[in-house]
């Protein structure tokens, strides 16, 4: 489980850009983050991972076996430790596109190997196997020779997921993953997102209501580095006005529009 706890972020000039954020996401859940440009979300994400250091708060999480990671006042090797289990998938995939498919996928795990060994030797024949499998899942086994380069943006971001399936994380960050694709390859990346939530919690990032309500199983909003939102999937046009503002909403699709948010949904404007 990730718990982050009163997360606040404060500029050099003095402006709050995160106001004490609060929430946890369990396993089973996949959580999606809204709100407009500049509310908040990727900058949650970098404090969650440590990229960004916040100005208080506290963010950490639990594996099955109760033991905890911090990465909020972790030092430099207890960062590291924690980063080792989560699983990031970034909205420009990060592959390096020199390396093969398979290679990219197995050096997802590099913070779980000796240094030592990585120069010398690198990975197993059966972490190789199991980097294999990992894209099997996303329907990338046949290109696991092919350089990163020659992919296109909605294969790079299947084998970004297969990276992070294989780090065997215990919880998934994706910040915007969708952003830069279209709507055929973001309908495919939600697909393989969504079952991995029974494995481990999924925290994301997005910009599209109408893809979160039909994939995501929470909904978080964001405005100005408060949470307005915190619910249901589902949104109807006032939990929309009160996230993005009346003027600037999004419009309901027509299917959701028929499904109220529950009662037990918290919004405040």
């Amino acid at each position: 489980m990730l718990e982050v706890r009163n997360l606040s972020k404060t500029a050099p000039n003095g402006k709050q850009l995160l106001d004490r954020v609060t929430f946890s996401v369990g396993k089973g859940e996949f959580v999606g983050i809204l709100g407009p440009s500049g509310a908040g979300k990727s900058l949650t994400m970098r404090c969650i991972t440590g990229l960004t250091k916040p100005s208080g708060g506290d963010v950490l999480f639990t594996g099955e076996s109760g033991k905890v990671y911090r990465t909020s006042g972790a030092n430099a090797s207890e960062l590291r430790r924690a980063r080792r289990n989560i699983g990031m998938i970034f909205q420009g995939s990060n592959l390096v596109k020199r390396l093969s498919v398979l290679e990219n996928v197995m050096i997802g795990r590099l913070g779980r190997i000796r240094p030592l060994r990585s120069w010398l030797y690198g990975f197993t024949d059966a972490e190789a196997a199991e980097a294999m499998t990992a894209l099997e899942r996303v329907e990338m086994s046949s290109f696991a020779a092919r350089p990163a380069g020659s992919l296109s943006g909605g294969e790079m971001q299947r084998v970004a997921i297969a990276r992070a399936i294989f780090q065997r994380p215990l919880l998934y960050l994706a910040d915007e993953p969708i952003a830069s694709l279209d709507p055929r390859n973001s309908e495919a990346i939600m697909r393989l997102l969504e079952p991995l939530a029974q494995e481990s919690p999924i925290l994301g990032a997005f910009h599209q209501p109408e893809i979160t309500q039909r994939y995501c199983s929470r909904i978080l909003a964001l405005r100005a580095g408060q949470i307005v939102y915190d619910g249901p999937p589902v949104l109807d046009q006032a939990s929309l006005a009160a996230i993005y503002g009346a003027s600037a909403a999004p419009k309901t699709p027509a299917w959701a529009a028929r499904a109220p948010v529950p009662a037990n949904a918290a919004v405040c404007g």
